[in-house]
């Protein structure tokens, strides 16, 4: 399978530098080909074109850390701490690598509607995650009883993307690890198992 070759790593990785430093737009296939330190054709073994590299980047980073979170919070009793854990995770990976941050957070918003498709069916692991927490918190008596969970996993995972979103405006200024708790805190009340009249 091409996705555990070296060279579709190596090409991977260097679309996210090539595409975060130029812009989707302006970020040429023989760009990425130079980073990667492959001849421009190779790229055409693994991809069909620059629209195939932005949606697999996505797929192979976003895949992988669903993946991994997954298998953290498996073994986890409390749902908030399942919370705390992907928040705090989340907010790690992108702060980790700055790159990345751009193309997730500005790169990937403006693009054509079917990128957007293909990276909502990516989404689409990283919400049932999140489905899973909040059930797990209900069933707990850690979140309401009547908690909607449609409305929960979306004012979770906005709150999240935002706030990773403006550090990025920001030029990453601060450290975006540390509002981890503060923003977990904000999102387990709203949550709560404390009835709002």
């Amino acid at each position: 399978m091409k996705r555990n070759k070296p060279k579709y790593k190596k090409i991977i990785d260097a679309a996210v530098i090539v595409i975060a430093e130029n812009g989707y737009h302006q970020a040429q296939v023989s760009k990425i080909a130079k980073q990667a330190g492959v001849a421009d054709g190779t790229i055409y073994l693994y991809f069909k074109n620059k629209e195939d590299i932005l949606i697999s980047l996505f797929q192979e980073k976003m895949g992988s850390f669903i993946e991994k979170i997954s298998e953290e919070i498996a073994g986890m009793e409390s749902a908030k701490e399942k919370l705390l854990l992907l928040i705090e995770k989340h907010f790690k990976l992108l702060s980790d690598d700055h790159h990345l941050a751009i193309v997730t957070q500005l790169e990937l918003r403006q693009s054509n509607k079917e990128i957007r498709v293909k990276i909502n069916d990516v989404l689409k692991g990283y919400l049932k995650v999140l489905d899973h927490i909040i059930l797990a918190g209900i069933d707990r008596g850690e979140f309401r009883k009547n908690l909607d969970i449609r409305l929960a996993r979306q004012m979770i995972f906005g709150t999240i993307d935002e706030t990773v979103t403006s550090w990025v405006m920001n030029d990453q200024k601060y450290d975006l690890v540390t509002l981890a708790y503060p923003l977990h805190h904000l999102v387990v009340s709203g949550c709560g198992s404390t009835e709002i009249s």
